[in-house]
């Protein structure tokens, strides 16, 4: 449960620093690109293995941890557009009600327990996160850019269903430094091969500031993963648990230091969808 809990908070800071990103001007593709050199080697030199990187190169876990890490820049450019295009409310939603995707997956794959608590629970989730993310007006969008919220949906939920995969029948427990620090480094390489003609072409240049950000973003970064992975090899909950409970008490946390510390706004349909994400969260730790 710590571990859980751990990620939860750790992933509460990412959110904390991507909001510092905008009031000190962080240019974000840079900083996040910077944050996944950085994040990558974090967990190599502490892995405990010897040789890691030939331990890397000759495990069957590899491929996975490259398209986990090729999916976590796509999914995160596409989330920016969405939120350009669609707006913000729109994309968080998609990308927090991908969580039905790795549950119902855990279900069928790994066969685990369905209890009407925990269907209960999911259900009260998806309403938690639609409450919790917006302001309680009707949402609309423009029709021509529905494939990007298939995308933003979509794409989060298959990432999070190869995790679990890995995690389950490839990487061992005493791997997963090595196994996330991987998929960090698939992440960079991706995010380098997005930017670099940026570069190349004169239309942006790096910044001092942006490389600092980037690399206060790697350590929580890092450590969320990491103790995600914690949680789902320890035996107290299934991962159809686990997903729900861990996007309930990032949304929870997140609008309840947003609120403290940023002084935001959350209107009655907020409060009441953090209120509905706690009893998702007890209906489905009960389940």
């Amino acid at each position: 449960m710590l571990d859980l809990i751990l990620g939860i908070l750790f992933f509460n800071i990412i959110l904390i620093i991507f909001k510092l990103f905008e009031r000190f001007k962080v240019d974000n593709i840079q900083a996040i690109v910077v944050n996944y050199v950085v994040a990558s080697s974090l967990g190599i030199p502490f892995s405990g293995i010897e040789n890691p990187i030939a331990h890397i190169a000759a495990s069957d876990w590899v491929w996975f941890a490259l398209i986990i890490g090729f999916f976590f820049v796509v999914v995160f450019n596409f989330l920016a557009t969405g939120a350009q295009k669609v707006g913000i409310a729109i994309s968080t939603v998609a990308n927090k009600m991908s969580v039905i995707i790795p549950v119902i997956f855990a279900l069928i794959v790994f066969g685990e327990t369905v209890s009407f608590l925990k269907i209960f629970g999911v259900v009260l989730a998806l309403i938690g996160v639609f409450m919790t993310s917006t302001t309680g007006k009707k949402l609309s969008f423009d029709k021509q850019y529905i494939w990007l919220i298939i995308i933003i949906f979509a794409g989060q939920g298959i990432a999070d269903c190869i995790f679990n995969y890995a995690q389950r029948f490839y990487v061992e427990d005493y791997e997963g430094k090595l196994f996330t620090s991987t998929m960090f480094l698939a992440a960079c390489v991706t995010g380098l091969a997005m930017i670099i003609p940026r570069y190349i072409n004169g239309k942006s240049k790096f910044e001092a500031k942006n490389i600092l950000w980037g690399v206060i973003l790697s350590v929580p970064n890092f450590l969320t993963v990491y103790f995600f992975f914690q949680a789902l090899e320890s035996d107290f909950m299934e991962a159809s648990q686990i997903y729900p409970i861990l996007n309930m008490g990032v949304i929870v946390l997140s609008a309840l230091t947003g609120w403290i510390i940023f002084r935001e706004k959350l209107t009655v349909t907020n409060w009441m969808g953090i209120l509905v994400s706690i009893l998702a969260i007890a209906s489905i730790t009960f389940g």
